[in-house]
């Protein structure tokens, strides 16, 4: 049984911070999933949902650790979800990257990285691996 006022407070901060871990959890494993399935609605909505779980849980951690510290698991937790994030954007950059390089192929003459002011990439047959007809 808890008798202090400390462990009191550890639960109770734990119990605060899991929250917003598992909204975390539960938006990685989302977006996961619409990467697995190659839906770039889901991908874009899940990828927006995970921001705003990421902004919320680095709000109530960093809370946390100026009020007394983060307990050990879940700081854990929070660096395996942050190593997922990472994972999940250098998978998506290789993904883009490989469309670019697709794009440059079929599309011969028009390839640059330089974007647009619609935002999209404007490109040009200057482009190494672009080629002429």
């Amino acid at each position: 049984m808890l008798t202090t006022s400390t462990e009191l407070f550890a639960l109770q901060l734990a119990a605060e911070l899991e929250t917003p871990l598992v909204a975390v959890e539960a938006r990685l494993a989302s977006l996961g999933s619409a990467l697995r399935g190659n839906d770039s609605a889901a991908i874009e909505a899940e990828a927006g949902e995970l921001h705003r779980a990421l902004a919320s849980a680095i709000g109530h951690f960093g809370r946390a650790a100026r009020d007394g510290g983060v307990p050990p698991p879940l700081r854990h937790r929070l660096a395996l979800a942050g190593g997922q994030v990472a994972a999940q954007r250098e998978a998506l950059a290789r993904a883009t990257a490989a469309l670019d390089r697709a794009i440059d192929v079929l599309l011969p003459g028009t390839g640059s990285n330089i974007y647009a002011p619609s935002g999209a990439a404007e490109r040009s047959g200057s482009s190494p691996g672009s080629m002429l007809a």
